[in-house]
């Protein structure tokens, strides 16, 4: 007999669900199976997202999570479950939700009821942290996919800039000299590291659109636009490129449910593969080789004026938004051109980035009756996120007074992009704030950078000086 629903003089509307094993192909959906079928049996609404072998199917919208009353998460794999925040959480492996899905069900349930939720702090890094967390999960198309394979790219960027860094301590050109440390330090930068950048780019890119699918192919068109020298405008599009035809593969191709393991592993990466690669090589690699070449040759021999002139919109793109889409594309541009050996762009990037906290840091305190007592607090965490190369430190003031604050931290910021750029200073490590600048041959021209954003930091304060007006205490 079928049981009593347990929504019956309940509040209860709705459940979400997602699922995950290693493989992806068995547990996945026999979980989810099993969950919908409970909820059938229970009288209660769900819905199941897989993530498996061919990627996210069945995805939760953010309507979905908001609408819901409790999420399960049923997986064996690492899950984010940032956008459940405010959501009361129940976790299960997979053999759980499959032997006793009525009592995951019932647990949710009950705890929707009782009023729990996952708690949220209200500190100025919480703020942080969630609003970067919100960013990342409202991030669509292809921005998201952009940012998915700059993310996984940073760290070899990181790695490789360092090693070579270290490798510059034994003299600049120590590393040309066979079975050195400084060679084995150029090997593992250099050779190693960098050589993935825009391999894991595109990789990434390709997952991002296509799941496990696309990474092969993404990888491979990226490899070739290094073979290219298309650098990593040709990642970009090669990621692109083996992301969409993988996800159009996937949705054309129709194979009878036994052969269904087959396409994630061999159909799809193969013949996306294939079609990427003789694409790169005949078609795209030389014209997108051709407009990387032109950037990198203006670059080089920019000026003074072009140099400052990009400073200052670089600069001036940074703090616009605080981490949001207009900074990103200024920081995936200059991350991209480390690939190229030109790191002025870069230095200028960080620098801009790490001014506007820092500005309002120093205006808390040398212009505290601008404040209010809660934002004299930030202040003092904001040093901390600003030395830190963490912009959206800035975000808290920004929304309370957005019209005063955005001009003034994009004021300091133009000057700090555009001196770094007129100093010539140059950075080989991507993040890491003030911390990666006492490493040796990391900046170039350390003091004047620092002279930068110092000056962006002063120029961010007086403007906010200027143009709030005092608080009433």
């Amino acid at each position: 007999m079928k049981e009593k629903s347990l929504r019956e003089g309940t509040i209860v509307k709705k459940l979400v669900a997602t699922t995950s094993c290693p493989t992806g192909i068995a547990h996945t959906y026999m979980a989810a199976e099993s969950l919908e079928q409970a909820a059938k049996e229970l009288g209660v609404e769900i819905k199941v997202e897989t993530c498996g072998s061919v990627g996210v199917e069945n995805e939760l919208t953010e309507k979905d999570i908001v609408e819901a009353d409790a999420v399960i998460v049923a997986a064996d794999t690492n899950v984010d479950t940032n956008r459940f925040q405010g959501k009361y959480v129940v976790t299960a492996a997979t053999s759980q939700a499959i032997d006793d899905a009525k009592g995951l069900i019932k647990k949710a349930l009950q705890g929707a009821e009782e009023g729990k939720t996952t708690e949220v702090k209200g500190d100025i890094y919480s703020q942080v942290s969630d609003i970067k967390s919100a960013r990342k999960s409202e991030r669509r198309g292809p921005y998201k996919h952009l940012m998915t394979g700059v993310s996984h790219m940073i760290p070899f960027v990181v790695v490789g800039g360092l090693a070579i860094a270290i490798s510059f301590i034994f003299g600049i050109k120590a590393f040309e000299e066979e079975g050195t440390l400084a060679a084995a330090l150029m090997q593992i930068g250099g050779g190693s590291a960098f050589a993935l950048m825009v391999p894991v780019l595109a990789g990434y890119i390709a997952y991002s659109i296509a799941d496990r699918p696309g990474l092969a192919p993404g990888m491979i068109g990226g490899i070739l636009a290094n073979q290219i020298g298309a650098g990593f405008l040709g990642g970009i599009v090669a990621g692109f490129l083996a992301g969409y035809f993988t996800q159009w593969l996937k949705n054309t191709i129709k194979l009878p449910k036994s052969f269904q393991g087959l396409m994630p592993v061999l159909i799809l990466p193969f013949i996306s593969s294939l079609v990427v690669g003789l694409l790169m090589i005949y078609v795209i690699g030389q014209p997108v080789q051709a407009v990387m070449e032109g950037l990198k040759s203006w670059l080089q021999s920019m000026g003074d004026v072009n140099a400052v002139l990009l400073g200052i919109i670089l600069g001036a793109m940074m703090a616009f938004d605080m981490g949001g889409p207009v900074n990103k594309a200024a920081y995936t541009f200059g991350v991209g051109l480390l690939g190229s050996n030109i790191y002025e762009p870069m230095a200028a990037v960080m620098a801009a980035g790490m001014t506007p906290p820092l500005g309002l840091a120093l205006a808390t305190v040398l212009f505290s009756n601008r404040f209010n007592k809660q934002e004299r607090e930030a202040g003092k965490a904001a040093w901390i996120l600003g030395i830190s190369f963490i912009t959206e430190g800035a975000i808290p003031f920004a929304a309370a007074d957005p019209f005063r604050v955005i001009p003034a931290i994009m004021s300091g910021s133009a000057v700090t992009g555009a001196l770094s750029m007129l100093f010539g200073a140059s950075l080989k490590a991507p993040h890491g704030g003030i911390f990666v600048l006492p490493i040796p041959n990391v900046v170039g021209n350390l003091g004047m950078y620092v002279v930068a954003i110092l000056a962006g930091m002063i120029i961010t304060a007086v403007m906010l000086r200027i143009l709030k007006p005092k608080v009433e205490q």
